[in-house]
């Protein structure tokens, strides 16, 4: 990939790209969203790192988002990588 991750501090977020369609497609997801959903536990966690090992489901959900409609940039949110939080289904 030409565009490797990175974490942006003024944001607060991970900045990545996913391939769709051979599409790259730009989407970030904040730092307190991969600690709350990978992390909770932890104290000394990095966003790049957490995002790295949990890549696979991140993207999917970038692909779910943009099935759904959404168009880049794309900021993911706790409910998109657990839909059933925050719905009454857990």
């Amino acid at each position: 990939m030409s565009n490797p991750p990175f974490f942006h501090e003024a944001s607060g977020a991970v900045h990545f790209w996913v391939s769709i369609d051979g599409q790259l497609v730009g989407a970030s997801i904040g730092k307190e969203t991969l600690h709350y959903c990978y992390r909770s536990t932890a104290i000394d966690d990095e966003p790049l790192d957490t995002y790295q090992v949990h890549a696979k489901d991140i993207d999917e959900a970038v692909r779910r988002r943009v099935a759904g409609g959404s168009v880049e940039p794309v900021m993911l949110r706790d409910y998109d990588l657990h839909p059933a939080v925050g719905k009454g289904i857990e």
